[in-house]
């Protein structure tokens, strides 16, 4: 800025950057450009695996939302095109990586725009009439398909497609609605409050199993205490079943020997009286969150009671919405109503050394537990990331009974009746509404190209057959258009319409930023030992994406 004299006058600090203008919109673009890469190779049932090495542990899989939340990312721009794919997959559950190629395509789209002096807030206005209008198509194009369960099937084995799991997709499709079934009546969007995957190294794919209970990753207190336990009353304790130990300043003096004898006896008698109240209460299991002593041991296994002791809190609260029992904190105070029950809790050896307590046959259960078994823990984890994608999905469609064709049909549908759109349109606010069509088809384009097909070929074949109807879209096996209602491809509405929203809001949100002023790196904090008059700089790392 200049002064009346023409002088310049500084008002930043020493050392800061700034970028303005086009320079600061092309280095955010380039940024947010480089995420959409990352994953853009993974999309699709053919899309590529992703090792993500982090110190000795290595990490395989194609999930667009575990890629991006492991890679180490320091540009800020990337880190918000990184947050639309986190709030994507916490939404809906998936779609990240759509989420992201489309943001990243928007960008695209909006850089050449500029180059044509398309002023900034002239394409952002375009991308959101045209995001509400995709919107209201896709809403046109969805199909009710609540109570169907063959869809809800089929929907299930669609966002599993590509896992590297195919072996396995027709046994975990059943289970994801099994468990999805169960637990839709509940209103947390986390699945993880209501369901619990075990995973099980060794064994057959084909005994994964759900069991409509949970399972603790625990042992009897003692093994004086039956194994099994038919027709189970279950006390969920908050306390513990042991003695306080004293604190570290207090002090007991026994004069006598004959007083530490009845010292002792006090002790077991109010331990007796705690599993008396339990007793007389009708529980026969007791799960606590802290301690059960060896007294407290004794008396549960002579009354033929369970006792498993330090249960996660986690655990408490999912075995408290599979057997119906409340969590209790004051055992004296104990009644029937507060207890659940369970068919069967029984503890069980799963492999060489390791022991589990089952709780099955929970009627009405809020929260259920699904067994995986596979040849390797690498192996399990997809598993379960490809499972917690079917049962989100599953759970969007049993909740809002709405879905779409999938296979790039939607995308190719809602291109279409943009550009339709577009014509109504007066002013440049038309070229930033085409600009979003064309980003919008990049989602079939990168499902030809990554099934080794040519994309231009493949492109130009759906766009001949979106006339003849809008549930067209790639067949995989042999690049040419199908219809994906037929085929079984089919995907929740939700996911579509929250992808658009999300890479909307991002692509906006960068397209906004004209001017970048970064603060000089490093604080001239001195470090611990360091004298606050020393203020040689701290070499950077390297920013890396």
């Amino acid at each position: 800025m200049a002064g009346l004299s023409g002088v310049p006058i500084i008002i930043l600090k020493e050392g800061s950057k700034r970028e303005t203008g086009k320079d600061a919109q092309r280095k955010n673009i380039l940024a947010a450009k480089a995420v959409a890469e990352s994953v853009r190779t993974t999309l699709g049932p053919k899309g590529m695996d992703k090792m993500l090495i982090s110190g000795q542990e290595a990490t395989i899989t194609n999930d667009g939302a575990t890629i991006l939340r492991e890679m180490d990312i320091e540009h800020p721009v990337a880190k918000m095109i990184v947050e639309v794919a986190k709030a994507q997959d916490d939404e809906i559950g998936d779609g990240t990586t759509t989420a992201v190629i489309i943001a990243g395509e928007l960008l695209e789209k909006a850089e050449a725009l500029l180059d044509q002096d398309v002023h900034p807030t002239v394409i952002v206005q375009g991308y959101k009439q045209a995001a509400a209008r995709a919107q209201e198509v896709l809403s046109e194009m969805a199909i009710d398909a609540s109570g169907d369960s063959g869809m809800l099937l089929k929907i299930a084995q669609t966002a599993m497609r590509g896992k590297g799991i195919e072996i396995a997709m027709d046994k975990l499709a059943v289970i994801s609605v099994e468990a999805a079934r169960a637990v839709a009546g509940f209103e947390g969007k986390d699945i993880e409050e209501n369901i619990k995957i075990v995973k099980i190294p060794g064994g057959k794919i084909e005994d994964s199993s759900i069991n409509h209970g949970i399972i603790i990753e625990k042992e009897r207190t003692s093994q004086e205490m039956p194994k099994s336990i038919k027709n189970a009353r279950i006390l969920l304790l908050e306390g513990t079943l042991e003695l306080k130990k004293l604190d570290t300043d207090a002090k007991v003096t026994i004069t006598d020997a004959k007083y530490l004898s009845s010292f002792k006896e006090g002790e077991e008698k109010v331990i007796k009286s705690q599993v008396d109240s339990i007793a007389s209460a009708g529980a026969n299991v007791v799960f606590c969150e802290k301690g059960i002593g060896v007294t407290a041991q004794n008396y549960l296994a002579r009354l033929g009671m369970m006792g498993i002791r330090r249960v996660k809190r986690e655990d408490l609260k999912m075995l408290s919405l599979a057997t119906g029992a409340r969590l209790v904190g004051d055992v004296m105070a104990v009644t029937s109503k507060d207890l659940g029950s369970a068919a069967l809790v029984e503890e069980r050896k799963i492999g060489k050394d390791k022991q589990m307590i089952f709780i099955e046959g929970c009627e009405k259960a809020k929260a259920v537990s699904i067994i995986l078994h596979g040849v390797s823990l690498q192996f399990l984890e997809e598993m379960e990331r490809a499972l917690d994608d079917a049962l989100n999905v599953v759970l969007d469609v049993i909740r809002s009974g709405r879905i779409v064709p999938g296979g790039g049909a939607p995308e190719i549908f809602v291109a279409e009746k943009l550009r339709q759109y577009a014509s109504t349109l007066e002013g440049r606010e038309q070229l930033a509404v085409r600009a979003f069509a064309d980003a919008v088809e990049s989602i079939p384009l990168t499902l030809a190209e990554n099934a080794g097909f040519d994309p231009v070929d493949s492109l130009a074949a759906l766009r001949a057959k979106c006339g003849q109807g809008k549930n067209f879209g790639l067949n995989i096996m042999t690049g040419q258009p199908s219809d994906m209602l037929a085929e079984g491809v089919v995907e929740p509405l939700k996911v579509k319409t929250q992808a658009i929203k999300s890479a909307t809001e991002a692509a906006t949100m960068v397209l906004r930023v004209d001017d970048v002023i970064a603060a000089k790196q490093g604080e001239l904090t001195p470090k611990p030992g360091q004298s606050p008059h020393d203020y040689t700089m701290p070499q950077m790392p390297m920013p890396h994406y």
